[in-house]
């Protein structure tokens, strides 16, 4: 039954997004598109029970497997896919009605967004390496079309950058699979078994420890350019800020986590190869030291508030390699800090999208009074800025805490030292762009911001001004959907901040533990 599963979580997104497109209305296509989502979520999150209760799925005569660590990111990328399913019904009714978006477009979304679930699936249930690359290739090519769903320039730029860029990294990593079958030529396996992530973890220390170094070097820079590790980030404050907000949710919340995850599934056979020096673990650390200063650099200076949110990204991706890099509790915070990074980006993004076509603009320099304007989205902004820059008693406090305590323990003072100082940097910058978004002064006042949001026209009958006024202020005072949605992303936030269930946490040390880390 479990085995039969992993098909499903395969076939099952692309086939459903495929059937929803059919439909003629694109509140039908983005309705089916949710349910299809919640399906394949509550199918992970089953899984995700049955494998940290002991069990591990293989299916496809070994192909396809899902252990703690894949079943973790599992459960991840389903909840931030169904989040994102939830607010693009909203997003992009008012898109439609803006005019900005057509029902073509709507279907091209939804297949996209089917194929780009199904890819990150399989990347996340292939235990051949192979198959894993092309699984991340799939990605590439099927979100760069997301980013140009508004047909302007800069998205289209966005888009080819996007698409360039990340193949050529793609390209860099499938060199580094192909040098692992080299150094598993003196193992002795079969053509299909020389690939399999868990047969080459059972004979690691027999891999050629020379061809395991060139491999993970390309590996790094290949996958690391689809995290966006710095310096081969170029590509993403351009996508994240020109895609539209439910793919940029989705970029930030899952997509770089899931070539995070190729990294990490590389780490354990380096190490073994190597004989557990830490050699993989050193450059993890460099890169993300690099990331969190790079991004703390770029965000002092950034007005627009989707790239400052693309480089925030840089930043905590970089925190979870610091993470992983450091080892033992490291890893099992690097993890906790992809769940806590995964809710708090997507959160974000909802955020800055509503806001955005609130103010016709993500320019955060025409962006205040935001708690007045919008209340919903004020307080939605203000609680994801917060809880991304680890304020308390959010979740991702705990989770950089732990990386802390993680680099005092193991000794390592100068990445503690870096880590501390990019965070403060960027605490400062954020919390000043939070505090203008959501409080700052306005030279105009706050009814006249409201009657050109509303498009209340001088001329109009006292009458028809009315009823236009009752129709409009629904949408910015926030619908029901709107604050089920920032009430749900809070809690979560809070809870997983306050209170780890014993399972979670047991399950997230097993997965850390295959990374070769854990507590």
């Amino acid at each position: 039954m479990l085995e039969s599963l992993l098909f499903v979580l395969v076939y099952f997104p692309v086939i459903s997004g495929a059937g929803c497109a059919l439909f003629r209305s694109p509140r039908a296509i983005l309705m089916g598109s949710f349910l299809s989502v919640l399906v394949s979520f509550l199918i992970a999150v089953h899984l995700c029970v049955a494998v940290f209760s002991g069990d591990v799925v293989r299916s496809a005569r070994n192909w396809l497997f899902l252990d703690e660590l894949s079943a973790f990111h599992l459960v991840i990328m389903t909840l931030v896919f169904l989040l994102s399913s939830l607010f693009a019904m909203g997003y992009y009714r008012e898109e439609v009605r803006a005019g900005k978006l057509k029902l073509r477009q709507i279907r091209q979304h939804t297949v996209l967004w089917s194929g780009s679930l199904t890819a990150m699936t399989l990347v996340l249930l292939s235990n051949n390496l192979g198959l894993m690359w092309v699984g991340i290739e799939g990605t590439t090519l099927l979100t760069a079309f997301l980013i140009s769903l508004h047909r302007t320039k800069p998205s289209l730029e966005a888009k080819w950058k996007y698409l360039i860029i990340c193949s050529v990294g793609v390209g860099m990593a499938f060199i580094g699979t192909i040098f692992v079958g080299s150094a598993a030529t003196t193992l002795r396996l079969g053509f299909q078994e020389a690939m399999m992530w868990s047969e080459l973890l059972k004979s690691a220390s027999s891999l050629n420890p020379v061809f395991m170094k060139v491999a993970f070097l390309f590996a790094l820079v290949g996958y690391g350019t689809k995290v966006g590790l710095a310096p081969m980030h170029n590509w993403l404050p351009d996508a994240h800020s020109q895609a539209p907000s439910p793919v940029s949710a989705m970029f930030s919340g899952f997509m770089l986590s899931t070539a995070m995850y190729c990294l990490m599934r590389y780490v354990p056979l380096v190490e073994g190869a190597t004989g557990n020096v830490g050699w993989s673990l050193e450059l993890l650390r460099f890169f993300g030291m690099v990331s969190i200063l790079v991004a703390a650099a770029f965000i002092v200076l950034q007005h627009d508030l989707k790239r400052l949110l693309a480089y925030c990204s840089v930043e905590h991706l970089g925190i979870i390699a610091l993470g992983v890099g450091l080892g033992g509790l490291g890893t099992f915070a690097a993890l906790y800090h992809t769940l806590n990074h995964s809710i708090s980006k997507s959160f974000s993004f909802f955020a800055a999208g509503r806001l955005g076509q609130i103010y016709h603009s993500h320019d955060m320099d025409k962006m205040h009074q935001a708690i007045k304007v919008s209340p919903v989205w004020g307080i939605g902004i203000l609680s994801s800025l917060l809880s991304l820059v680890g304020m308390a008693p959010f979740a991702v406090f705990m989770s950089k805490l732990q990386i802390m305590r993680a680099a005092i323990s193991g000794g390592y003072y100068y990445s503690f030292a870096v880590f501390v100082f990019g965070s403060v940097i960027i605490f400062i910058s954020i919390l000043r762009d939070a505090i203008s978004i959501v409080w700052g002064v306005e030279e105009r006042s706050l009814e006249t911001i409201e009657n050109e949001l509303h498009g209340v026209a001088i001329d109009e009958s006292h009458e028809g001004a009315k009823s236009h006024d009752k129709g409009r202020i629904k949408a910015i005072r926030g619908q029901m959907w709107e604050w089920g949605l920032v009430v749900v992303c809070i809690s979560l936030l809070l809870v997983l901040g306050l209170y780890l269930p014993k399972e979670l946490m047991d399950g997230m040390n097993r997965a850390a533990k295959i990374v070769g880390g854990g507590f």
